[in-house]
Parts: C-alpha cells; structure tokens; sequence
C-alpha cells in the first residue's frame, strides 16, 4: 500500500511538462512573492533603527550598528533558524492531513525558543565588557551594550513571532503574515523616529521602538490565528503534549540554527530566502502528501526562479551604488566605501540566491544535518581562514574579508546543489511518512 502511494505520481506523471511548471511556478509565486515582503518588512523594522540612529552622529551609528550586528548573529539568526525546523515538520504534517500535530509542534518551538532567550539575553546585558575585551572603543561599547539591553524584551516576543509564522507558513496563509508585518513596519517607523528625535531617550530609543514593536507584530499573529477560520482545523489549545516531543524538535532546530546563522548581505538575503521558504513549504507540502514527483518539480521550478531573482536584483544594486550609502550617513566617507563595496556584493547575489533555494529544500526536505555540515565545511573551513587571510595578512581589510565570504557561499552553494542533485525523493517521501505517523502515534497515545 506504501508502494502503492509513494508511486502513484511516478514515472506515469509527465512533471516536466510545460503547464505543470508553470502551475508550480504559480504556486510557489503565490507563497514567495509576499513571504519576501513579510521578511524584508521584518528586516526593515531593524535596520531602519539604525538608519535613524546614523543621523545622530558618527558614535551612535557605530553603537547601533555593531549593537544590531552581534544581537542579529547572536540572537535573531538563531531564533529563526530554530523555528525553521518546524518547515520540516509542520510542512509535512499539513502535506499528510495530520492538522493537530501543527499546533503541537509550534507550542514545542515557542517554549523551546524561549529557552534559549534565557542565556542569550545575558550575553546581549554583558556585550559592552566583552567588546572592550576584544578591544573595542570603550564609549562605542558602552552604548552598544545600552541599545542591547533594551532590545532584550523584542528578543522574547521573536522567540514567539518566529514559530507563528512556520505555523502560516505550512498551510500558505502568507498575506497575514505580510499585513501584519507591514502594520508592524509602519508603525515602527514612526514611533522609532518620535523616540530617537523627539525625547530624551535618542539611540536608546530606536532599541525601545524596536521591541514594542516586535510585541505589537505578536499581539496581531496571535488575533488572527484565534479568530481566522483559515485557522480552525490546525490550531489547538496547548497540552501536556506539547512537551514531551522537545528532542525531536532540537533534532530539526538545532541543525536548521547552524544553516541560518551565516547569511551575506541580510536585506537582500530576503529575496532567496523568502523564495527558499516557499520551496520548503511546497517540498514539505509534496512529501507529506507522498508525492515525490512533485517535490522534485517544486525544486527545479525554485531554482529558475532564483536566476531570474538574481539578475533582477544585481542590476538594481548597479543602478543604485551611488546613493546607496546615504541610506544609512551623510559622511562621505561611508558613501565612498559602500560604492567600492557594491561590485562586490553583486558576486554573491548569485550565490546567495541559489543556496537561498537550496536551503529552503534542505528544510521541507528534512536533511537540515547535512546543510549544517555544508554550512560549517564552507564558512568555517573555507570562507573565514580566507577572509583573514586577504583581510589581515594581506591587508585587503574589508574587500578582503568580503572575499572570503563570496568564497564559502560559492562552496556552500555548489555542495547544497550536488546534495539535492542525488537526493532520492522516493526516500524522502517514506521519511515524511515515518515523522508524522509517529507524531500521530504519541498524539492516539495520549
């Protein structure tokens, strides 16, 4: 009977053929065309704190700039790339008509991550004593460690927002997410600007602004999944349940955090990775539902999709070089090195794109472990040694550092690309099938 499901959509299913690439196209557009604009809104809320703070002077855009840097390494990367093990496991879940075992497995990733808070709001209250440690300003550390400090209460409210949206994300209700994120970004804007200009509380405020912020996205997430009948069948009140099942997630999570926690150019790592969720969600969707034909359509369709992202955006970052900086300063300086910077951003653009894509299959596909391997071989084996060794030894500073980079995302990218390439779908799809029997089980059980 396994045979049977798992072959159904075989070699019979013509899945190269023109109208069911261009069916999947849609239906990938229709989840990665707003999931880019939830995750640029959600980047945007940050760095537009920054941008507000550069225009107060030359300390405080170092402040909130090496401030955001660490929280966003430290903290943020690593709250998203835990909730992203629930692509693999929600995604396959909704795929295989499990619905209760969603909300079990999002209830498991909220207390998960706020777990790992914990620690990392101690790290974020002592940042200024371990940058001067590192030899940091003193002045500069001191204030970033301030800005820190008050972003601490957001940190907990995205430990809530991330395992929110993989819940959406799984069943494709993206607009949601993108109205909320939206909403959220306007306001921060505004208030942002009240805090940082019009009180005393300047760079400190942007910080303030940001968590309120990051609280108000929760409080709409949480409205809609309560009241949304698109939510009826999925949601679920929480139960013991909820937290017996906590190994099997870090089993996701933690490979997925390792994955995430290394991006080039964030704002513009948007893109692939918004395209890279869709994938997730539709590979997930295919694996859940048995059919391994149509994961690997889904996988093709994604990577065309990336090309043509890629090429879009390069040559906007070329036609855009010479105001880019002012975005974030007025000093010439920094306007002058983020034009020299540009040409090569672009060379990871294309990269970036394709392992975007590739990760996202990574996650619906289930084989995180690997692309964290992949990620640790290319950035720690290849990209950092390179980075200082053009940007230390041979002085090339920061163009070198950027080289080493590109490096690792070329390797990152190329390894991910011959994984997927010898991926057997067939597999993948009886994976699936184990997963959420066994969730079904403990859920009969109890």
């Amino acid at each position: 009977m396994e045979e049977q499901l798992i072959q159904r959509d075989g070699p019979s299913r013509r899945w190269w053929c023109c109208g069911e690439a261009t069916e999947e196209a849609r239906r990938i557009a229709y989840v990665a065309a707003p999931m880019v604009g939830v995750l640029m809104s959600q980047f945007l809320v940050q760095v537009s704190s920054t941008m507000v703070v550069g225009h107060l002077g030359e300390l405080n855009l170092a402040a909130a700039a090496i401030a955001f840097s660490l929280a966003n390494v430290s903290g943020f990367s690593v709250l998203v790339g835990m909730a992203s093990g629930l692509e693999t496991l929600c995604g396959q879940a909704y795929g295989a008509k499990q619905y209760h075992s969603l909300g079990v497995y999002t209830y498991r990733a909220i207390f998960s991550l706020l777990m790992v808070c914990l620690p990392i709001s101690l790290v974020w209250a002592s940042m200024g004593k371990l940058l001067q440690i590192v030899g940091q300003d003193p002045a500069i550390s001191q204030e970033a460690e301030r800005y820190a400090i008050w972003m601490i209460p957001g940190l907990f409210a995205y430990a809530i927002t991330q395992p929110l949206m993989k819940f959406l994300q799984s069943q494709s209700l993206i607009f949601p997410m993108l109205l909320s994120s939206v909403s959220t970004l306007c306001f921060h804007v505004l208030f942002c600007w009240l805090l940082v200009y019009k009180s005393s509380l300047y760079n400190v405020g942007a910080a303030v602004s940001l968590s309120i912020s990051y609280w108000l996205n929760v409080l709409i997430l949480i409205l809609y999944i309560r009241y949304s009948d698109s939510c009826r069948l999925t949601r679920s009140p929480i139960t013991k349940e909820a937290f017996k099942g906590i190994y099997e997630f870090l089993r996701v999570a933690v490979p997925s955090t390792l994955m995430m926690c290394l991006n080039s150019v964030s704002l513009l790592y948007s893109i692939p990775y918004g395209l890279g969720c869709a994938a997730s969600t539709r590979v997930s969707n295919e694996l859940g539902a048995s059919n391994p034909s149509g994961a690997k359509l889904a996988v093709l369709v994604s990577m065309l999709l990336a090309v043509l992202e890629a090429a879009l955006v390069l040559a906007t970052l070329l036609a855009l070089r010479s105001v880019l900086g002012y975005a974030y300063s007025n000093e010439k300086v920094v306007v002058n090195y983020v034009y020299e910077m540009v040409p090569m951003v672009c060379l990871t653009v294309f990269t970036d794109s394709i392992s975007g894509i590739l990760s996202g299959v990574a996650r619906g596909s289930g084989w995180q472990h690997l692309g964290a391997y992949v990620n640790l071989g290319a950035f720690y084996l290849v990209g950092i040694p390179v980075s200082i060794l053009l940007g230390f030894a041979l002085h090339l500073r920061g163009k070198g550092l950027w080289v080493g980079i590109m490096c690792g995302s070329i390797t990152q990218s190329i390894l991910l690309a011959v994984i997927t390439s010898f991926t057997n779908w067939e597999h993948q799809v009886k994976l699936a099938r184990e997963r959420v029997l066994h969730e079904d089980y403990l859920y009969i059980m109890n």
